[in-house]
């Protein structure tokens, strides 16, 4: 195996960031193409949304991020930054635990400069295609060209390494509506939402000013958005197949409905929940997540996506048929993204330089059948194949252990099923009476020696 690879990285959110750092720091050379004229990925907040407000033309025009104006951080800043590089409170800044997505990509620019990343960006730069040359596995053509022009040339490099790191939030997943074909409300999913102004009504024409909205999902930004909207509309009815939901007006919060999920919809407006209440809404609001979405990769078949199962794929990362070739960064859902993008790349770049060893295809396919058939004994839908919890402290630390490093402080994995546990309970305001002082107290008592100074200049 070539100790230096030349290696096309595919995207310069936060995976294809870290995957560029760990690369780099091996010696790798890296190129990264970025479609958008900026780093940050789905942090990279843009105003406009697709032309077709469900993306379900083909057609459309496709905006890359699914980011709303409120959007603030699931998780603590303390469990948002990278291993070596925490992401700190600044004097002027967003000093929140939970800073908003503005904070976030000043974080990522500000990580990309203290590793000269930037030099490695070509930006505006569209990957059509990527597959490998007639016959071999460490020799890939990708073609790109310049974004903007129909009509700009295709430039065909090769390059040793394919690294996909474009993310998973902008292919919207919607579900099936009963009746739906008939309904003649408006209809949107989350990926196109970003300020609830337009539902006051007037901005969809709708002639009246107060709209009913039912929002379909139970995730968080079901759980923003719902009260976002809340606050120009008439009424919210948030829909959900959550096991044991409470039915019924949600305690302090004035026009905030929840039901079980929808039956069915009828042309008139009429929207029939389960739970058996009914209201006639104006709007159906999909916050119903996203699919795993790599129209440029060309595999033969080697790799497929089924019921939003990217496979087979070793540990989330390689493919046994193609590795280490081509590796996948950022797949895993839920968990801490930073740190684990940080984990996948390290170990991606050892493998790369011969510092750690995969083992081989056959081994490789034999864990990941293992680990289908227990998704299966245990009753885990397919389609939560990349999703970590509650195994992701176990999967970072395997990661960590792959290139020689100790393994995770135990506050961390704390911190993270504290916030799981308040963010799955609904709990509002809960991001804004995070005990602080507390934590700091736990991360102080395990002399981990990379806490995060309280605030940095």
């Amino acid at each position: 195996m070539a100790l230096l690879a030349r290696v096309a990285v595919i995207g310069a959110g936060v995976a294809g960031l870290a995957a560029a750092r760990e690369l780099h720091r091996e010696g790798h050379r890296v190129v990264v193409l970025e479609k958008r004229h900026s780093l940050g990925g789905t942090w990279l907040y843009d105003s406009r949304v697709d032309s077709d407000p469900l993306s379900l033309d083909p057609a459309r025009a496709v905006v890359g991020t699914s980011l709303y104006h409120s959007l603030r951080t699931n998780l603590p800043r303390q469990i948002m930054g990278f291993l070596d590089y925490p992401f700190a409170k600044r004097i002027h800044g967003d000093q929140r635990t939970f800073p908003g997505h503005e904070e976030v990509l000043w974080f990522l620019n500000e990580f990309a400069d203290e590793f000269q990343l930037r030099e490695l960006i070509r930006f505006c730069t569209e990957v059509v295609r990527a597959e490998r040359a007639e016959g071999r596995n460490d020799e890939w053509v990708v073609e790109s060209r310049s974004r903007g022009s129909e009509s700009a040339k295709v430039v065909r490099e090769v390059y040793d390494a394919v690294v996909v790191c474009n993310g998973h939030y902008t292919e919207p997943h919607l579900v099936e509506v009963p009746g739906i074909e008939k309904w003649r409300g408006y209809q949107i999913h989350s990926h196109n939402y970003r300020i609830p102004k337009p539902f006051t009504g007037r901005y969809l024409f709708i002639c009246h000013n107060r709209l009913v909205v039912v929002l379909i999902g139970f995730g968080p930004s079901a759980f923003d958005i719902s009260r976002d909207v809340a606050t120009v509309a008439k009424e919210v009815h948030i829909a959900t197949r959550a096991p044991n939901v409470t039915v019924g007006k949600l305690d302090n919060h004035k026009n905030i409905w929840q039901h079980e999920m929808i039956e069915f919809v009828d042309e008139d407006g009429k929207v029939v929940f389960q739970d058996g209440s009914s209201v006639h809404a104006d709007t159906i609001f999909y916050c119903t997540g996203y699919k795993y979405h790599f129209p440029f990769i060309e595999t033969n078949g080697i790799v497929t996506i089924d019921d939003n199962r990217v496979g087979p794929l070793y540990k989330h990362v390689f493919p046994p048929g193609l590795a280490p070739w081509l590796s996948f960064i950022g797949m895993p859902k839920q968990g801490t993204p930073f740190m684990t993008a940080e984990l996948q790349s390290k170990w991606l770049a050892h493998v790369l330089s011969g510092k750690a060893l995969l083992p081989t295809k056959e081994e490789m396919m034999s864990d990941i059948e293992k680990y289908y058939h227990h998704m299966e004994e245990t009753g885990v839908p397919k389609r939560f194949t990349h999703v970590l919890p509650p195994n992701e402290i176990e999967y970072m630390n395997w990661l960590l252990a792959q290139v020689g490093m100790p393994p995770l402080k135990e506050w961390r994995g704390r911190m993270y099923k504290e916030c799981a546990m308040l963010a799955k309970a609904k709990r509002d305001g809960y991001k804004d009476q995070w005990d602080d002082d507390y934590w700091d107290a736990v991360i102080a008592s395990q002399v981990d020696s990379i806490v995060p100074k309280n605030l940095i200049s």
